[in-house]
């Protein structure tokens, strides 16, 4: 690629080498290295540090830390790559996961979790939607030797604590329950939670009113946490998106805790076309001097299980083997039906809902196909799914003005909801720069690199992580800007993307060349509580 078109592509607030100044963590040492230390050089790459503009130069590792930033590193080193025509960025930070199984599992292979590596994210964040454990420190590992291959950090969810006092009936707490849960919420904020996290839209969270999860977030806010919410409605189910994303903001303000909103977007066909109206809300209470931020993941198609985007709340309750009796009763399921069809009708009816996880015939084929194949209704298909297992779905259920519009906004970052299924686990950040920085020009180079790590890292004081500095920790990525891209969709769910010439884990070389090293280097990011919170 040429220098001129290389340029244009990078965008403007390039730096000429010759004007740079070398970029230090603050309280690192600003010092050139000298032969001898360096581990790892990679030179001539056009550098995007994260919060800063990019330049053409050098970065120099030494163990798991970055030495030196700038526009020339003169020392040697054990190893250099040549990054001449490659971008060179932090690490990827991916704020809203669900690879908690694979951090955890028995198989090596699988703590690699080689679908984030392969896009060069080296960060995630797990326990959302309300599923953390509450015993956090066994997320991290503690006692056991679980080498992992990205770095973590945990919420203790919302939903996990009331199912392990409550269960899953739809009833509120006594206070005595109550004081149990907030007393595991303390817990788990003393052990590393970055916070509290919901998932409202979900049962048995639903049946939860707002003064309980304000009750359980102030135990967070006192320690230091944020609180993370799947809102209670991204759609027209209950309260409604602009209901839910009050509801959100009250319970940041009654909590006196900062507010993050998982996934952020309108979710159907009631609601498409009102992301100028959420920005408004949230604007207008960051301006008022609330901590408010969001993340999305570039995807027109949500991820779920059918039960949660078709069954009525009120039919979960006590979980699946009351919903299956629920089945059997004609009085229950003469309520039931006509609920289930305006929920059809809310996501854009049955060819707008593909099965991703489920009974193997159905898997790949939407709910209008599978009908026709049974000659049954779309809704009687769903219940008999249903009946016989819980099934994953990917719903088409987003407006691509609405996904441009939230993306532009400075306090979105990237995420991909992560989920076995749905191409979102393998591609979410490649195609987040391949669709909506090369090919829609929704955003910059600089923007994308910026919302999916320094701006991420600042909002949820990484330290260390998220931008190019000497004194940081050495998660970088190299990756070509003409290749770049997913190889997943829809249909094939699970292939790598492509593009990624190198990532570095806490300066351990996790993809070298394109190709996988089987090198796990990741860490648990457990968050220091607030001094004097944890006794």
């Amino acid at each position: 690629m040429g220098s001129r078109r290389l340029g244009l592509l990078l965008g403007a607030g390039f730096i000429a080498a010759g004007a740079f100044s070398q970029l230090i963590l603050p309280g690192a040492k600003a010092q050139t290295p000298q032969a001898g230390e360096i581990d790892l050089i990679i030179r001539n790459g056009t550098i995007y540090p994260g919060g800063a503009a990019p330049f053409r130069g050098d970065v120099a590792i030494s163990g798991d830390k970055i030495v030196y930033v700038g526009p020339h590193a003169p020392a040697s080193a054990k190893r250099v790559i040549d990054a001449s025509g490659m971008i060179v960025a932090p690490g990827f930070i991916d704020t809203h996961t669900h690879v908690d199984d694979a951090l955890t599992s028995e198989l090596p292979a699988a703590r690699l979790v080689l679908p984030f590596l392969t896009q060069g994210v080296t960060t995630a964040f797990i326990g959302v939607d309300g599923v953390g454990n509450p015993a956090i420190a066994d997320s991290f590992g503690k006692g056991v030797n679980r080498d992992s291959g990205i770095n973590y950090a945990s919420y203790v969810g919302f939903g996990a604590v009331r199912l392990q006092v409550i269960g899953a009936a739809d009833r509120q707490p006594t206070p005595q329950e109550l004081g149990k849960m907030q007393n595991l919420v303390a817990g788990a904020m003393c052990e590393g939670a970055l916070g509290l996290s919901t998932g409202l839209f979900y049962a048995p969270q639903s049946f939860a009113k707002l003064d309980e999860v304000v009750a359980l977030s102030r135990i967070a806010a006192a320690r230091g946490g944020v609180y993370d919410s799947h809102l209670r409605d991204e759609s027209s189910y209950t309260i409604g998106l602009s209901g839910a994303v009050d509801e959100a903001l009250e319970i940041g303000k009654q909590a006196q805790i900062p507010v993050h909103i998982a996934h952020i977007k309108a979710l159907g066909v009631d609601v498409q076309g009102q992301a100028g109206v959420i920005i408004e809300k949230i604007e207008a209470a960051r301006r008022a001097g609330q901590i408010v931020h969001a993340d999305q993941y570039p995807w027109s198609a949500s991820g779920t299980g059918l039960s949660a985007a078709l069954l009525p709340r009120w039919a979960q309750d006590g979980g699946r083997a009351a919903t299956l009796a629920r089945f059997d009763d004609p009085a229950q399921m003469a309520k039931i039906l006509p609920a289930m069809a305006d929920n059809l009708r809310r996501r854009g009816g049955p060819a707008s809902i593909l099965i991703t996880q489920g009974p193997a015939e159905t898997i790949g084929k939407t709910l209008e196909q599978i009908s026709k194949e049974t000659g049954a209704d779309p809704v009687a298909t769903a219940v008999a799914i249903l009946r016989r297992n819980e099934a994953g779905i990917a719903s088409f259920n987003q407006s691509d003005a609405d996904i441009a519009a939230l993306m532009k906004r400075p306090w979105v970052v990237t995420s991909s909801d992560a989920s076995e299924g749905h191409p979102r686990y393998y591609a979410s950040f490649a195609r987040k720069y391949s669709v909506y920085v090369k090919e829609k020009k929704v955003i910059d180079l600089r923007t994308f690199i910026d919302q999916s790590t320094a701006v991420t890292a600042d909002l949820f004081s990484l330290t260390g992580r998220g931008h190019l500095k000497a004194g940081a920790f050495a998660d970088v990525v190299v990756f070509d800007p003409a290749r770049y891209g997913p190889r997943a969709d829809y249909v094939h769910p699970a292939l790598f993307s492509q593009g990624m010439r190198t990532v570095l884990v806490n300066g351990k070389i996790a993809i070298d060349d394109g190709a996988p090293t089987g090198i796990a280097a990741g860490r648990p990011l457990p968050r220091t509580p607030k001094a004097g919170s944890c006794r």
